[in-house]
């Protein structure tokens, strides 16, 4: 896992305490695209089980999680595609 999925997985653990978290480097889909980097790490798509997201209607929880990846939102990463759920 490269240092961007490293820090997104940090802040994600740190600020929601997921039940399931997992972050796929989707980078090597996108090549010559739009954002893309050489080195990859660019587009990533990331599944949370979450009790924080519990109440909260889809939009804000994916507004939750793009403000715990705000500096990586404004840099390295392109793109991010959510799923995000709930333990029950």
């Amino acid at each position: 896992m490269g240092k961007v999925a490293e820090a997104i997985r940090a802040k994600l653990t740190a600020a929601l305490e997921p039940t399931h978290l997992d972050i796929e480097d989707d980078s090597h889909r996108h090549a010559g695209h739009a954002g893309a980097r050489p080195g990859g790490e660019s587009h990533f798509n990331v599944a949370i089980e979450s009790a924080a997201f519990a109440g909260l209607r889809p939009v804000e929880r994916q507004r939750l999680v793009h403000r715990v990846l705000a500096e990586e939102l404004a840099g390295p990463v392109h793109a991010l595609s959510l799923k995000l759920g709930t333990p029950s």
